[in-house]
């Protein structure tokens, strides 16, 4: 792995073209998280360590290769800026020949942040010419935006057709934690999948199935498992034409000898905003929805997580937006969080709603890993290569 921690890299003087996820909620031009940020500091802090000349390429949205001016990184920039309590030069224009004269004023050991690269027309079509322009930024490149890596865009895969191309310390530890859940795994090994649609998930599921001892489906996921085995969900989210999935996954489980987990009980109510009450599956009512896991099912969960030795989480037990079905989604974190602590497992978090749930519960730093990217995370789970990834290991 060509990586940036390589300490015969003499970084002096070099312009390094980094590629970052930044991509942060916004509400009304005001950050709301920050945790993208968070991450990327590491190896912003070890490049300036070695003196170099630091050109930050990200994006925010998908503006389709148009100025959008709510898609700015400007209050990015100004962030970043107040958490490395350094100055950051901003480039406001489309990359172009005075972006070259922009970073030649910069002194070594500082930072210029270009406006949105999605802003360029060349960079989603990955076309060779802006892939060629962008690389001429730089004297290296390197790659901490894993969250973008299953994109085969200019500034993620194509750029490395011209430069020196490097892994930085987030993607590199991103890469070395979905590793231990896919290839240098410690059994037994556990995974807990919650989401809306099973459908979406099932190429998860059935790369991973082969892999690990047991999988906990709960969410709307569980209760497409529930509808199609035979239970009783009333008015819940399920996907009703998913029977053959649901085969699927039941034989495979078998062929391979991996326990499929699937609720005994839930927390029910007729609208979302209820108050909710717990009920054995054969009591649900035609009016009413799953919207939380109950007692018997949390009760079989920890005992899996007890005895297990890594853990793979993604997605929600219910819709814990509302406190009254957060119970199921609070408990798992509460158990993985205690074993982690006690270095009895290697747990593992990712996706958009896990994270979320992990962050309303302030317990980000109680995984051994916790996986800010989305469609990467759950692509490298089901087995895909990444273009970004691809390119880098090429790239030697």
């Amino acid at each position: 792995m060509n990586s940036i921690t390589n300490n015969n890299l003499d970084l002096k003087g070099k312009k390094v073209l980094l590629r970052v996820d930044l991509n942060v909620p916004m509400e009304n031009g005001a950050i709301t998280e920050i945790s993208r940020i968070e991450k990327i500091i590491p190896t912003i802090k070890l490049l300036l360590k070695k003196e170099a000349k630091i050109i930050i390429m990200s994006h925010i949205g998908r503006p389709k290769g148009k100025v959008v001016s709510g898609m700015t990184l400007k209050p990015i920039s100004e962030k970043l800026s107040l958490l490395l309590q350094k100055k950051i030069f901003f480039s406001e224009d489309l990359v172009s020949e005075n972006t070259i004269l922009e970073i030649n004023k910069i002194p070594n050991g500082s930072i210029l942040m270009l406006e949105n690269i999605r802003f360029n027309e060349g960079e989603e079509t990955n076309d060779s010419q802006f892939s060629k322009q962008i690389s001429t930024l730089g004297d290296i490149y390197v790659n901490d935006a894993f969250s973008c890596s299953h994109r085969s865009h200019a500034s993620v895969e194509g750029i490395t057709k011209y430069i020196p191309s490097y892994f930085g310390l987030q993607i590199t530890e991103e890469i070395n934690a979905l590793k231990k859940i896919t290839s240098k795994i410690e059994k037994p090994i556990s995974l807990i999948i919650g989401g809306s649609k099973i459908s979406t998930k099932i190429k998860i599921i059935n790369n991973l199935i082969k892999k690990f001892n047991n999988i906990i489906i709960v969410g709307g996921m569980g209760n497409t498992m529930l509808k199609h085995t035979g239970s009783n969900i009333g008015k819940s989210v399920c996907e009703n034409e998913c029977g053959h999935l649901i085969k699927e996954i039941l034989e495979n489980s078998k062929k391979y000898n991996c326990k499929i987990t699937i609720p005994k009980d839930a927390v029910v109510s007729t609208s979302l905003n209820g108050n909710g009450k717990e009920k054995n599956l054969n009591e649900i009512d035609d009016d009413e929805m799953i919207l939380d896991i109950g007692s018997k099912t949390i009760s079989d969960i920890e005992a899996t997580i007890n005895n297990s030795k890594t853990i793979l989480w993604n997605g929600p037990a219910g819709y814990f937006e509302n406190p009254n079905f957060q119970n199921g989604t609070k408990k798992i974190l509460e158990l993985i969080t205690q074993k982690t602590k006690n270095d009895k497992i290697f747990s593992v978090a990712g996706g958009g709603e896990t994270v979320a749930a992990i962050n309303k519960f302030k317990k980000f730093n109680s995984f051994t890993f916790v996986s800010t990217a989305g469609g990467a995370f759950l692509e490298y789970l089901e087995g895909k290569t990444l273009p970004g990834i691809k390119a880098l290991n090429q790239n030697v």
